[in-house]
């Protein structure tokens, strides 16, 4: 590299710079010969430049030119010029560098794909060869974006006076919420560690130290099945707040997000942002965390329905659950085809089936169910509906409410996709409050801790917590944008007779609640002051910056969906002295 160091980037050269010498590196995106003429586009991570071999070039650079082929690494020195044939498709489409001096750094071999923005190649390929997929202009931006958020974000938070500060990696396990990923300890052999889910009970700690204001960019592992916004390790940006209630933790943070759409995007975010409840949320959209860039929302017709003739749906009634529906505006327009399928689409949310209304332009109606109410039960739910010619009625019935919910919620975004009513341009951001504090786990028959056991009960609900853990709700919030939960946290438990109160409801004995978390009941009674925090996913919240459906597209090295690594074929065997080293003998051949 002696004397050959480049002294700008490609993509930042302009009309402004003509008359320069500029010295340049990166990648051949592609040759193209002439004759007599040879223009090489250029790629680094700022954009293409052309060069420019010509009659005036040195013979041995011309002829070194024409070996040049897609994806070498090389170097070029010259004076910048206007082009002859401007490209107003590129920001440097005005110049070109005329080339003097030329080195290649190193050659390359056919890509398995071309090096091109927006490449429809598909993903098993991109993450097998992601060193190289990472070299598309548009997953350059992404990284470049995600790096722009995490600027602003440590700008912002230490500015309202948090410290960064670091917390451990190897980690306790703790029987509460996703599988640990355990790590055996060579020294303490057939003990383990667990890789953090979160610095939840650490950030509680640096609380009870005395730091006020705590924020990190922490690295998180959980063991649980991937969707296209969750990957087995993934980052969080990390707050925790002293003396502080609900309001004081979602003014600041609505400051940060406020701040961080219009210096990332430059986007303006209206505050105060919307806020609904758990329970309305769940009322109206069937969601904990709704995309409001539509309407369709919910209706409980349980009242009307509820000593009809229609078995499914009084019988419904009779068990506990309730009947709810969405009415479509031009939903009417679906075909009957069409109309089966979301009733198996609801299906896999644990429907039975879909109840429809379709109302006819002419005033004739199409029903699966209509002929088994009376005219007037008919009337009163197309009355409470709004029903117009050209809608659609549907309807989910179960004694369940978290299964019609779930349906319909679901239902509610499918319809909005396919008939092309979400506003793709908007940005609603939300938050949700007064969450559950349990929910009953049926696989274990009992109630655990919706958010974790660390989370304090509204005042007005203490007394629930034993009698009815069901109708208790929690100090917990979520922001929502578009449907997407970018964050959550809550209001905590400050003191050791609350928390030990708290695991003896979720039925820990005082054993058991020793064993796992004594150290932080210890810590409690040396005076722990009233706190609360929130952790926002990173890659969701970059995802949203992008404009893009996946976190995937916003990580450099990704997992795919069984927790894999295609690039480095990870997880892998390892060997026997080393499972020996460990103390750990295999019950399944490696």
């Amino acid at each position: 590299m002696s004397n050959l160091k480049r002294d700008c980037y490609c993509g930042d050269l302009r009309a402004s710079d003509v008359g320069k010498e500029i010295s340049v590196c990166g990648w051949v995106q592609r040759r193209r010969d002439l004759g007599h003429l040879i223009f090489v586009d250029l790629r680094d991570r700022s954009g293409i430049l052309q060069l420019a071999f010509d009659d005036d070039t040195d013979r041995d650079v011309f002829e070194s030119a024409l070996t040049l082929r897609g994806e070498y690494v090389i170097y070029a020195q010259g004076k910048l010029r206007e082009r002859s044939s401007k490209n107003p498709d590129i920001p440097t489409g005005d110049v070109e560098l005329e080339v003097r001096e030329l080195k290649i750094f190193a050659k390359s071999e056919t890509p398995p794909f071309e090096i091109v923005e927006n490449s429809d190649v598909n993903d098993a390929l991109r993450l097998k060869y992601r060193y190289l997929d990472l070299r598309r202009p548009d997953m350059q931006n992404n990284i470049a974006l995600r790096h722009k958020a995490l600027r602003v974000v440590r700008q912002y938070f230490d500015e309202n006076g948090f410290y960064e500060i670091e917390t451990p990696i190897l980690t306790k396990s703790t029987p509460e919420g996703a599988r640990d990923y355990l790590v055996p300890s060579r020294v303490h052999q057939g003990k383990f560690y667990a890789l953090p889910q979160s610095p939840q009970q650490y950030k509680q700690l640096l609380m009870l130290a005395g730091f006020d204001r705590y924020m990190q960019i922490a690295r998180c592992f959980r063991d649980e099945d991937l969707r296209a916004d969750r990957q087995p390790e993934f980052t969080q940006i990390d707050l925790e707040m002293s003396f502080v209630d609900v309001e004081d933790i979602i003014e600041i943070n609505e400051g940060f997000l406020k701040r961080l759409f219009f210096e990332v995007i430059g986007l303006e975010v209206q505050t105060p942002m919307q806020r609904l409840t758990w329970r309305e949320a769940m009322d109206r959209y069937g969601s904990d965390k709704p995309d409001l860039r539509f309407e369709l929302e919910l209706c409980d017709i349980s009242d009307i329905v509820a000593n009809c003739e229609f078995r499914v749906f009084s019988d419904t009634i009779s068990a506990g659950g309730s009947v709810r529906m969405i009415y479509i505006p031009n939903g009417g327009d679906l075909p009957r085809k069409q109309i089966d399928a979301l009733g198996e689409f609801v299906k896999t949310y644990g429907a039975k089936g879909l109840a429809w209304t379709k109302y006819g332009e002419d005033g004739e109606n199409t029903s699966s169910f209509s002929r088994f109410l009376s005219d007037e039960e008919n009337e009163a739910i197309s009355q409470r509906a709004g029903a117009e010619p050209g809608g659609l009625l549907c309807i989910i019935a179960d004694a369940k409410d978290d299964t019609v919910f779930a349906a319909l919620g679901a239902l509610r975004c499918e319809c909005a996709r396919q008939l092309g009513l979400i506003k793709e341009d908007e940005y609603r951001f939300l938050w949700i409050t007064e969450f559950p504090l349990f929910e009953y786990d049926e696989d274990e028959n009992r109630y655990v801790a919706r958010h974790h056991p660390f989370t304090s009960a509204m005042d007005e609900d203490m007394d629930l917590i034993e009698n009815d853990k069901g109708a208790c709700r929690a100090k917990a919030y979520d922001i929502v944008l578009n449907g997407t939960e970018l964050g959550g946290g809550s209001i905590r438990i400050n003191t050791p007779e609350m928390q030990m109160r708290m695991f003896n409801a979720l039925g820990f004995t005082n054993e058991q609640a020793q064993e796992q978390f004594g150290h932080l009941l210890e810590a409690f009674k040396y005076g722990a002051p009233p706190h609360g925090g929130l952790a926002y996913g990173l890659d969701r919240l970059v995802m949203h910056l992008a404009g893009l459906s996946s976190i995937r597209d916003v990580i450099a090295f990704p997992k795919v969906q069984n927790a894999s690594e295609l690039m480095t074929s990870t997880p892998d065997v390892v060997s026997d002295s080393q499972l020996s080293e460990l103390g750990i003998e295999l019950t399944v051949p490696q």
